[in-house]
C-alpha cells in the first residue's frame, strides 16, 4: 500500500489514469452483471440454438451478413434495430441470441431489446470473430 501512494505521490497523471481505468472496469462489470443477459461462447450459443431453438439476430450492415453469417441467422443492421423491434416480438417467449462483429453492439442491442420487455436476450462473445475463429461454418449471400 505505501509504495502504491509513493507511486501515486511520484506520477500523479499515471496514477489518476490508473484510477480511472480501474473504476471503468468496475462499472463495466456492475453493468454486465445486472443488465441479465449472458454472454455465449460458440458452444454455448450453438447448444442453445439446437436444444431451445433460439434465434440468432446478426447486428451487422448487410453487405458483411452477405459476405458471410451463421446459417440460420437473420439480418436487423444495429441502426435500424429501433425501427425493426416489432419484427422480433413474434420471438418474444425464445431465447434471442445478438450477434455483431466483435460482441460490443451486441451488447448494446441485449439492453434495447430488455427495455422492450426481452427477457431471454444473450450475445455471442467475442462476435462473429469469434465463430469464425472456432472453424464454424458460414453461410453466404
Amino acid at each position: 500500500m505505501q509504495q502504491l501512494l509513493e507511486f501515486y505521490g511520484n506520477h500523479p497523471v499515471l496514477g489518476t489514469a490508473w484510477l480511472a481505468f480501474t473504476v471503468l472496469i468496475i462499472i463495466s462489470l456492475i453493468k454486465t452483471a445486472t443488465s441479465g443477459s449472458k454472454s455465449l461462447t460458440p458452444l454455448m450459443m450453438t447448444q442453445m440454438v439446437n436444444k431451445q431453438n433460439a434465434v440468432v439476430v446478426d447486428l451487422r450492415a448487410i453487405a458483411d451478413f452477405n459476405k458471410g453469417h451463421i446459417p440460420g441467422s437473420m439480418n436487423i443492421p444495429f441502426g435500424k434495430l429501433k425501427d425493426r423491434i416489432k419484427d422480433l416480438e413474434k420471438h418474444k417467449g425464445t431465447p434471442i441470441i445478438m450477434v455483431c462483429n466483435a460482441g460490443v453492439q451486441a451488447g448494446n442491442a441485449t439492453m434495447q431489446l430488455r427495455k422492450h420487455g426481452f427477457t431471454e436476450v444473450h450475445k455471442l462473445k467475442g462476435g462473429i470473430q469469434s465463430w469464425t475463429t472456432e472453424n464454424l461454418p458460414l453461410a453466404k449471400g
